[in-house]
C-alpha cells in the first residue's frame, strides 16, 4: 500500500511549491483558497481514482505538536506520510499530535469514525512517543469517567495498577486509618463519601537520585459538601480529580522513560459529598502540620485534602514538589480556561517553568504569592480559615493557604488548572485533557539531566 503523502507548508512554503506543482494541483489549491494558514488543509485527488493524491497542510512558523493535529479529523482513512522535513522539526511530538488527535473516550459509547494512520518517519524516538500517548490517554480516560465509575477506590486501583506496571511500590492508607496516621483534613473531607476516603502513595526510583514528589487533587466527585454547588457549577465535577490525573500521567513518563530520579507520588482521594457524617462550616480541623483550619466553606475542600499531603511531601525536604489540582475557579477567571495558573516563591524555578512552557508550546502563566493577602485566611477561633474573607484574588490565596504546609521545600510549584476543553482544537477534542505535562515533563527532565553529569 502506497501512503499518500503529506507536505507541511507556510505561505512562503505554498508559494515555492506551486513552481513546481502540475495546472490541475495548482487549480485545486486556488479553486479552496488554500492560502496555508495554520491549521487549514487542501487535499488534491488523483484525477483517475479520484483518492487522495497529496495533502497539502498549512503550519506556522515554529512547527510544533500541534501543528498536523487537525489533519485526522478531516482526512479520509488510510495511510499517509510526511514529505520533506526540516532536520529541527519535532517529529516526535507531532506525531504524538497526530495519535492524539485519533483519540476519543469510548467507555461507554464506542466511537465509529475510522481514522486515518501515518507511517512512522524516521527520527521519531517511539519509547517517548508511547510513553507521552500512554500518559495522556490515561489522563483523559481518568477525568472523563464520571464519578459512578471512578470513585476513590477506583482511582486507588488505577494507581496500584500503574505502580505494578514500573515495578513501582504502592501502599493506600483508607478510611479511619487517615486518623490514625495522622491524616486529618483528608479523612474529614472524605468522611461523608460512598467510597472511603485515601491516600494513595507511590514509590519508584533510585534513593540515591535526586527526590522528586508529586502531589495530585483526588476529589473524585464534588458536590460542593454542605455549601452546596448549584447545577451549573456541579456539573463537571467529575473532573475535580484532574490534578490526580496529572500527577499520574507525570510519574507514567517518567518511569517509562527511567529518568534517573527518585519519584513520590501522593494522591489524596475523596469525594466531597452530603451526609451525616459531612463536614460543616464553622468546623475546626487539626491538621497533619499541626496547623488548625476552621471550615470556612465546604466547597474549598481542594486545598484541605492537599495540605495533609503536602506537608507529608514536605517532611522528606525533596528536591522538587510539583502539585497538580483544579483548585479554583478564581485562576480560571484570570486565565481562562487554556491557560493554567502556577504559583512558585522559587524565581530560579519560575524561569525555568516559563522556558520549558515556551518550548514545548505547553501554557503555564505564573500568578503572585502575594503575602499582604494572607491576613484574608484569618480566623477568631483558629490558627487560619480554608477560605479568603473577600471575593478577590481567590487563586492567590488559595496558594497561600497551601504554602503554609510546604516548610522545607524551596522547589515547590502549585498548578491550579481546569483540565477539561471547553472548545475542540486540534488535538484536543471537548472533554478531560491534561494541562501543562509536557512543560512539566520538561522541567523533571532538565533537573534529572544536571544532577545525572
Amino acid at each position: 500500500m502506497t501512503s499518500t503523502p503529506i507536505f507541511l507548508l507556510d505561505s512562503k512554503g505554498l508559494t515555492a511549491w506551486k513552481k513546481t506543482a502540475s495546472t490541475f494541483a495548482k487549480g485545486v489549491v486556488e479553486t479552496q483558497k488554500f492560502t496555508a494558514a495554520e491549521h487549514t488543509s487542501c487535499v488534491i485527488a488523483d484525477v483517475k481514482t479520484g483518492k487522495p493524491a497529496m495533502v497539502l497542510c498549512g503550519v506556522g512558523e515554529v512547527l510544533n505538536r500541534w501543528s498536523m493535529a487537525h489533519l485526522p479529523a478531516v482526512l479520509p482513512a488510510g495511510e499517509y506520510a510526511l514529505q520533506s522535513l526540516p532536520k529541527s522539526a519535532p517529529m516526535t511530538d507531532m506525531v504524538l499530535g497526530w495519535e492524539l488527535a485519533c483519540y476519543s473516550f469510548s467507555e461507554f459509547k464506542k466511537d465509529s469514525k475510522t481514522y486515518p494512520t501515518m507511517e512512522i518517519p524516521a527520527g521519531v524516538d517511539n519509547k517517548r512517543l508511547d510513553a507521552q500517548k500512554e500518559a495522556v490517554v490515561l489522563a483523559r480516560n481518568l477525568i472523563n469517567l464520571p464519578a459512578n465509575h471512578l470513585g476513590p477506590n477506583d482511582l486507588a486501583n488505577h494507581a496500584k495498577a500503574l505502580a505494578a506496571e514500573h515495578k513501582a511500590k504502592c501502599s493506600v492508607i483508607v478510611g479511619e486509618d487517615l486518623l490514625k496516621k495522622n491524616y486529618p483534613t483528608i479523612y474529614t473531607v472524605g468522611a461523608a463519601g460512598h467510597q472511603p476516603p485515601q491516600l494513595i502513595d507511590i514509590r519508584w526510583g533510585n534513593p540515591k537520585h535526586e527526590k522528586i514528589t508529586l502531589v495530585g487533587k483526588g476529589v473524585c466527585f464534588d458536590t460542593g459538601g454542605l455549601n452546596i454547588k448549584t447545577g451549573n457549577y456541579m456539573a463537571l465535577m467529575k473532573k475535580d480529580m484532574g490534578g490526580a490525573a496529572h500527577v499520574l500521567a507525570l510519574a507514567h513518563i517518567i518511569m517509562a522513560l527511567k529518568l534517573p530520579v527518585c519519584l513520590r507520588v501522593l494522591v489524596p482521594a475523596v469525594e466531597n459529598s452530603i451526609s451525616d457524617e459531612a463536614m460543616r462550616p464553622s468546623d475546626v480541623v487539626k491538621t497533619r502540620k499541626g496547623i488548625t483550619v476552621e471550615i470556612g466553606d465546604t466547597d474549598a475542600e481542594g486545598r484541605l485534602i492537599l495540605c495533609d499531603a503536602l506537608a507529608e511531601a514536605d517532611s522528606e525536604k525533596p528536591a522538587l514538589i510539583i502539585d497538580c489540582a483544579t483548585l479554583t475557579g478564581a485562576a480560571r477567571v484570570a486565565l481562562g480556561a487554556e491557560i493554567p495558573a502556577f504559583f512558585t516563591p522559587d524565581d530560579s524555578l519560575a524561569k525555568t517553568i516559563d522556558a520549558a512552557s515556551a518550548k514545548q508550546s505547553d501554557p503555564l502563566w505564573r500568578l503572585p504569592l502575594w503575602e499582604p493577602y494572607r491576613e484574608q485566611l484569618k480566623s477568631h477561633v483558629a490558627d487560619t480559615n480554608n477560605i479568603s474573607s473577600g471575593g478577590y484574588g481567590g487563586a492567590i490565596t488559595a496558594a497561600l493557604y497551601l504554602k503554609s504546609f510546604v516548610e522545607h521545600t524551596k522547589a515547590w510549584v502549585h498548578v491550579d488548572m481546569m483540565a477539561w476543553n471547553v472548545r475542540t482544537r486540534p488535538g484536543r477534542p471537548i472533554g478531560g485533557d491534561v494541562q501543562g505535562l509536557f512543560a512539566l515533563l520538561d522541567v523533571v527532565e532538565g533537573r534529572s539531566r544536571k544532577a545525572k553529569r
